[in-house]
């Protein structure tokens, strides 16, 4: 295809005079209409028809009319100045801080117990921000979050992933979950030593309380855990703890809405330190809204400060 010289670009001032004569079909009232003197409105329309290298007005001394070309070529006019003017306020909505879209990620084992706690915070608190949340394990939610799919992530942490910037919330301590007729069943100031020689009841791979799990394990001194019993989710795991086929660790966070489903568990506390595990927001580092999502995560601490969590 052969490339076209087009010449000289036309100006946006140039368009607004043309779309002006074009609605008014009058130097004057199109003058008025958009704030120009008659003779810079004439010269605007004038410099258009240059570099388009058309008519586009049919000028006598009783009226003015749009030549065939103008007809066609007002239309497109009021076409790049309605996208024009669609710009100006999509910047002005980005300026204003907590409005337009943001993609919120959530592991699995926080989404339950603490998006209560974030949508009422949004709701009451930023009623302009449209929170859209996407619930993934760890590793699929850094990757949305590396590839801009996902603009702000809640999970546990630390990550150690460069190009991530952390916003500490809360710790939380990890509590033992046991059948009714266990010997741990209840008890405070557990050991953690007493990890070494329970049946433990695991997460799937991926999930990063799995991990913290078998860390928390090694700490205590155990070795090599055999896993014969997976869930998909903290809820299909309490339910075989409650069944008798062994025991779990459950973030404090989890504890009420978990536990509360059966009437054949009991929980148990460890001496401290107990273990525990820290929740945070992230996002890229760099990132354009990192002023807003600072906000937020100040605001969010406030707000979950009624959990059982002791907020950094």
């Amino acid at each position: 295809m052969r490339a076209v010289n087009r010449g000289k670009q036309p100006s946006l001032a140039q368009l607004r005079a043309f779309a002006a004569v074009a609605e008014h079909l009058h130097f004057r009232d199109a003058a008025a209409a958009i704030g120009m003197s008659q003779p810079a409105l004439s010269g605007a329309v004038s410099a258009l028809e240059e570099a388009l290298g058309v008519q586009l007005l049919e000028r006598t001394t009783r009226k003015v009319l749009l030549s065939p070309a103008g007809e066609r070529l007002a239309v497109r006019a009021k076409a790049v100045l309605d996208e024009v003017e669609a710009l100006m306020e999509e910047a002005d909505a980005v300026k204003a801080p907590f409005t337009g879209a943001l993609r919120l990620g959530v592991i699995p084992t926080v989404a339950p117990y603490l998006l209560p706690t974030v949508l009422a915070l949004v709701h009451e608190k930023y009623p302009d921000l449209d929170l859209q949340v996407h619930e993934e394990q760890t590793s699929s939610l850094l990757e949305g979050l590396a590839a801009g799919r996902l603009d702000l992530l809640l999970l546990a942490v630390p990550l150690g992933v460069p190009g991530v910037t952390e916003l500490p919330l809360f710790d939380e301590d990890f509590v033992l979950v046991t059948p009714l007729d266990h010997w741990l069943g209840g008890r405070e100031g557990i050991p953690r030593e007493a990890l070494r020689e329970l049946n433990l009841l695991l997460l799937d791979e991926g999930h990063c309380l799995r991990d913290q799990a078998l860390d928390i394990c090694r700490e205590a001194g155990r070795g090599d855990l055999p896993v014969t019993t997976t869930a998909a989710g903290l809820s299909t795991l309490v339910q075989l703890v409650a069944g008798g086929l062994g025991v779990t660790l459950l973030p404090r966070t989890a504890v009420r809405v978990e536990t509360s489903r059966s009437s054949q568990l009991l929980t148990g506390y460890f001496a401290d330190p107990a273990p525990t595990r820290r929740v945070a927001l992230a996002m890229r580092t760099g990132a354009a809204r990192a002023a807003e999502y600072e906000e937020l995560a100040g605001a969010l601490r406030e707000a979950l400060r009624p959990l059982p969590v002791r907020v950094l």
